[in-house]
């Protein structure tokens, strides 16, 4: 039986900006772009949420809904330097840490002496030392999985923690709304709603089959996920499955040649990106690129491909995709997804489609 711990840092880079500037302490506060870039909100502290405003809501927004945002942009030397800080903290407790991201990780305590074994007890004192050393708060769920673990991480933000001992999984996930399911978003939420679907504890009534027919291969997630399974261990050394980049213009890109003349830009950031992390990374699996239109609507198109292709690839990728929709163009993004590692076989031998 694992023990796992989900420590997830609230309001990270907000948290960040009012520690260093104390004036901050009260006031509503974001870290994101500006209105007058199409810039979208990072994060913000528990004072903005009252009004209504959240992550990825446009800053434009944002400021309507609260004229008094204190809005910043990003720094992230400042807050890496803080996830080193607490990175450190996660290692001196077992070796099995693995990052989400700059303010969330996992951390598998299974069988460790620390505080007498207790996991519970092991996500308190690491809490106060991030209060202490680091001067943020963070939040954690202690369960015996990564899926639970990470659901009881938010269910006493801020400052809080909350265990899920195995005794109670049944119980607790069958009454959790599959909302709460990593991957469920709006849309299948309300495919399931409207076939009576609202908590776990309904779903386990869809036989597994059923679930692949209406989900695919998301189908067997869910029927495991919704009985509280998840197998998946703790890895401290994930490999990277995507690389991307992406940029939302200030004003829209009119047609499909303006958008296929931002493109050699965009490729060159990819580029740049790519050869950092080419080391890190398998092979190269997939060229996609994402466009969103000027009224939201998004698509991606995705061609086989071995290794980041020449612009005359991107250009015909990019053109396909805008034929479904066509139009004013908001943001446009490229990227490459990289091989599973029982695909790696399969593509030696599979051309790529240009």
């Amino acid at each position: 039986m694992r023990k796992i711990i989900h420590c997830d840092c609230d309001c990270f880079y907000a948290a960040i900006e009012m520690r260093d500037n104390p004036a901050l302490a009260g006031l509503p506060v974001a870290v994101g772009g500006r209105p007058e870039t199409r810039g979208v909100i990072a994060t913000c502290n528990y004072p903005a949420r009252t009004f209504g405003v959240h992550s990825a809501m446009s800053s434009a927004r944002a400021l309507r809904l609260c004229p008094q945002l204190v809005l910043l942009p990003p720094d992230f030397p400042r807050y890496r330097a803080a996830s080193r800080q607490i990175l450190t903290i996660y290692r001196e407790y077992t070796p099995l840490v693995e990052p989400l991201s700059l303010d969330e990780a996992y951390l598998d305590v299974s069988g460790l002496a620390h505080c007498k074994g207790s996991a519970t007890l092991m996500a308190q004192e690491i809490r106060a030392r991030i209060r202490a050393e680091v001067g943020i708060t963070a939040s954690a769920g202690i369960a015996p999985n990564k899926f639970l673990a990470k659901v009881a991480s938010d269910w006493n933000k801020p400052d809080g923690q909350f265990v899920i001992r195995p005794q109670e999984v049944d119980a607790f996930t069958a009454a959790l709304p599959v909302s709460k399911i990593f991957g469920v978003g709006r849309v299948t939420a309300a495919k399931l709603r409207a076939q009576g679907v609202e908590t776990c504890g309904q779903l386990r009534d869809w036989p597994e089959e059923r679930l692949q027919h209406e989900f695919g291969r998301f189908g067997a997630r869910l029927f495991a996920l919704c009985r509280g399974m998840d197998s998946r261990p703790v890895q401290p050394n994930r490999i990277r499955k995507s690389l991307s980049v992406e940029t939302t213009y200030a004003h829209d890109l009119p047609d499909l040649a303006a958008c296929q003349q931002a493109l050699p830009a965009l490729l060159e950031e990819f580029l740049r990106r790519f050869a950092r992390h080419q080391d890190d990374a398998r092979p190269v699996h997939q060229a996609v690129v994402k466009i969103k239109f000027a009224d939201f609507t998004q698509t991606t198109i995705q061609c086989r491909a071995s290794a980041p292709p020449e612009l005359a690839v991107w250009q015909r990728l990019l053109a396909s995709g805008y034929a479904r929709h066509g139009g004013a163009v908001r943001l446009l993004g490229l990227g490459v997804q990289f091989a599973e590692a029982d695909e790696r076989a399969h593509i030696a031998h599979q051309p790529s489609l240009f």
